[in-house]
């Protein structure tokens, strides 16, 4: 199928509404290092992200099935899917090597058998190989014999006795065919060299004898040689065969994670023409040599401050290629964070909140999630996940101080600076932002706001008016702070403002009476009797001042 191709409507399957789907953000993940899947960009349907080759993905496996998952980022929501490889007939019987070259004595009886390399087809079902025929020569014919797991080994039979003087070569044609509409098939050319055997007597070339003579016989080659009779094209890659001593050895280096077992089949034959096979299974042994692959699916970059524990922040996807306990992973994090860990999905983590967060403790958080294997050693990877923590209005304005006190002279200029009171909000931006006023009070049967303002932005507070200690000594008011959070929080703090006296009252004399005229001195007269000592009282004046203090002792 080419890329694009419809594969199926993951809305429909999974009973998931497609508005909805619109609106949130779909990603496919697949499980292997190629993507074959992907979502087409306007209907949310499953589509192949390119041309997949079933013979690549799974050679020898009756059953071919990819694995991807579908994530849902805006609900940290995760679903498997399995989509299944079906084959076609893509592939023609392939039988190893150009031609096939055999020696064989002319005295060879009839019945003689020869195993053939066997045809390799990567498709499966009746599209994979199906049978042999021989063609060319009446001297040989074809056996198929089945063998253990039901494949099918072909025999070069001789059918016919040989003679060397007759026919030295003979000339053959194998054909493997599969079973697939139409038919595919695979050739290969096979050459009999027949060796002689002294079965000719010496003839003189005259009938006088003369030096020269000639002989019909040739010598013969008899040592054993090895072959692969049956070879995948991926093993044909990896492994080579000593033809003389029947080693097998590496072409490359082993994968197990590309291979865990390969099967080949080897023949030897001798200089007379004899033969026999085995077959070869070679079991690859897993070692630790990958370390795991931790991927953020989805994650959130913020997250409110008030979330409740248990709120999902990011999905993550580990796999790793080994297998056993080289390919378990476990994923851990640090304990002191107020996050946690669950597996909610083979092969996926949800990194949830463990408890409520607290901005104004740690703003940013830099989560790391940290992959081990089971390897001896262990390998492993990790990830960083950074969130940053929004802001609640959750803190209320703090005062600097617990209470505020300030002295003002009396007569003072109006609108004079009387002290600033300041608070701080924990909170950031817009929630932090503070604003005072004046709660509601008065002096002396006044509204308080007559007497004094607080400047909203920065906490000043003024006098209004000019105080007169006489009248007014000391004033109490409350000034709020309120941020800018909504619904908004507050805090009060007292203020005591002391009016600080000044000399601005002359003494009152109020006995004796003052005269009429000013400057006059006294208007009235004492009388002291004529026996009066020295040192008697006469009279008394009596004053008073209407400041208070030093400066209001009269002398």
């Amino acid at each position: 199928m080419p890329k694009g191709s419809l594969v199926g409507d993951v809305a429909k399957d999974l009973g998931l509404e497609l508005p909805a789907l619109r609106r949130r953000d779909l990603s496919i993940i697949d499980r292997g290092r190629t993507q074959y899947f992907a979502l087409h960009g306007k209907t949310r349907h499953l589509v192949t992200a390119q041309r997949i080759d079933r013979e690549q993905l799974c050679e020898s496996v009756q059953q071919c099935v990819l694995r991807c998952e579908l994530i849902v980022e805006g609900e940290m929501q995760v679903y498997g899917i399995e989509g299944e490889i079906t084959d076609i007939n893509g592939n023609a019987p392939s039988l190893r090597g150009a031609e096939i070259d055999l020696r064989l004595s002319e005295t060879t009886a009839p019945g003689w058998r020869f195993p053939l390399a066997r045809a390799h087809d990567p498709d499966v079902g009746r599209n994979s190989l199906q049978s042999y025929e021989l063609s060319g020569d009446e001297h040989f014919s074809l056996a198929v014999q089945a063998g253990p797991g039901g494949d099918q080994r072909p025999e070069l039979v001789l059918a016919k006795a040989l003679d060397r003087e007759e026919a030295a070569f003979h000339e053959l044609v194998l054909r493997a065919s599969d079973g697939g509409e139409p038919a595919r098939t695979g050739t290969v050319r096979a050459r009999v060299a027949v060796l002689d055997a002294s079965d000719n007597a010496p003839v003189f070339s005259q009938a006088e004898y003369t030096v020269t003579a000639t002989d019909a016989d040739e010598g013969l080659n008899g040592h054993v040689k090895y072959s692969f009779h049956k070879i995948s094209e991926r093993s044909s890659e990896i492994f080579q065969l000593d033809a003389e001593t029947g080693a097998i050895s590496l072409v490359r280096s082993l994968d197990f994670e590309e291979g865990e077992s390969y099967e080949v089949e080897m023949g030897a034959q001798d200089g007379g023409g004899l033969s026999d096979t085995a077959k070869v299974a070679i079991a690859v042994t897993d070692v630790n040599d990958n370390a795991p692959e931790l991927t953020v699916s989805s994650a959130l970059s913020a997250i409110s401050e008030d979330a409740p524990s248990g709120t999902v922040v990011a999905l993550l996807h580990v796999q790793d290629r080994d297998s056993g306990a080289n390919g378990e992973v476990r994923c851990s994090m640090a304990e002191r964070l107020p996050f946690r860990l669950e597996k909610p999905f083979e092969d996926y983590y949800r990194v949830v909140t463990a408890r409520e967060l607290d901005r104004e403790e740690v703003a940013e958080n830099n989560v790391t999630v940290r992959a081990a294997d089971g390897g001896s050693p262990a390998l492993w990877s990790s990830a960083v996940l950074a969130l940053r923590v929004l802001d609640v209005n959750d803190n209320a304005p703090v005062f600097a101080e617990a209470r505020y006190s300030a002295r003002l002279p009396e007569n003072n200029a109006a609108g004079a600076l009387v002290l600033t009171v300041r608070a701080a909000d924990a909170d950031w931006g817009q929630n932090a932002r503070v604003r005072y006023r004046l709660s509601e009070g008065g002096v002396r049967g006044a509204p308080l706001s007559s007497y004094v303002s607080v400047q909203a932005e920065t906490g000043a507070l003024y006098a209004l008016r000019s105080f007169d200690y006489e009248e007014v000594r000391e004033v109490w008011l409350w000034v709020r702070a309120e941020d800018g959070g909504a619904p908004a929080l507050s805090s009060n703090v007292s203020v005591r403002l002391v009016i600080v006296d000044e000399n601005d009252n002359a003494p009152q004399v109020l006995y004796p009476p003052a005269a009429a005229a000013p400057g006059a001195g006294w208007a009235g007269v004492e009388l002291a009797p004529r026996s009066a000592e020295p040192g008697a009282l006469v009279a008394k004046e009596v004053a008073v001042d209407a400041d208070a203090g030093q400066i209001a002792w009269p002398s």
